[in-house]
């Protein structure tokens, strides 16, 4: 690291936990995060600002007026522009040091694959059960950690799904993909703002964590958000021995 960059991550160093070292990991590594709305502003915003040194933002939406309540990374000047680009030019006032690749598109299952086979770490921050499952079935295939939010209304949930860890479950296990679960969109249901900024900066911290190799990650465990009590609830989530995504990954490891 440069004397610039050993003052920009000061406040890094002096932790015990990261130092030189854990810096020096974040600025070699690349996160992918698939979403650039609530929850991946917040959380893209917090990896760009910790110094990760590559970050590609997957999103094939364009900024609207409605989005402004909560999507931080975005600005009234940049309604009607594609959300990926909108956060990559916030990304690069922050950190311009760092690299940010902004891919206005929705990447199918063969993408995904690409995309996540040369991350380090993936950031899902999307909002529909289809995507999730994607994203999950791409982690998995490549053995990549996943962390995964969400929010609706007043509440949110954040976990990380991380197959190099032969006890720990997939996002399948714990949303099995031939189940009919609701979907639930924010457009229909409204969605209270500060809550994907909490939920999104616990994604980044997740993610920098994993990085790192620091700490103790949510692998196993589901976190949920209860924004009107505000309280935190934790609950362990077992791996499915006859997943049909991560099952036999794990048998075959």
């Amino acid at each position: 690291m440069n004397d610039a960059q050993l003052l920009r991550y000061s406040r890094h160093i002096l932790l015990d936990q990261i130092g030189i070292e854990g810096q020096e990991k974040l600025l070699a590594a690349h996160a992918l995060v698939i979403g650039a709305g609530g929850l991946g502003s917040p959380a893209a915003l917090y990896l760009a600002s910790a110094g990760v040194g590559r970050i590609t933002l997957v999103d094939n939406d364009t900024v609207d007026l409605t989005n402004l309540q909560r999507q931080i990374a975005h600005t009234t000047a940049r309604v009607g522009q594609p959300k990926a680009e909108s956060a990559r030019q916030t990304l690069r006032e922050i950190n311009p040091e760092i690299v940010v690749q902004a891919l206005a598109e929705r990447a199918d299952e063969a993408r995904l694959l690409e995309l996540v086979a040369g991350a380090d770490v993936v950031l899902d921050c999307t909002d529909n059960f289809a995507t999730r499952h994607a994203v999950n079935r791409a982690c998995v295939a490549n053995r990549v950690p996943l962390v995964s939010g969400a929010v609706i209304r007043f509440d949110g949930q954040v976990s990380v799904f991380d197959v190099r860890d032969a006890a720990a479950p997939c996002y399948c296990c714990l949303f099995p993909q031939d189940r009919q679960f609701e979907e639930e969109a924010c457009a229909t249901m409204g969605v209270f703002a500060p809550l994907v900024g909490m939920v999104g900066a616990t994604q980044a911290a997740e993610a920098l964590k994993l990085l790192m190799r620091v700490g103790r990650s949510l692998a196993g465990r589901l976190l949920l958000l209860d924004g009107l009590a505000m309280e935190w609830t934790s609950i362990r989530v077992a791996r499915d021995p006859a997943c049909p995504v991560c099952g036999g990954v794990h048998a075959a490891g």
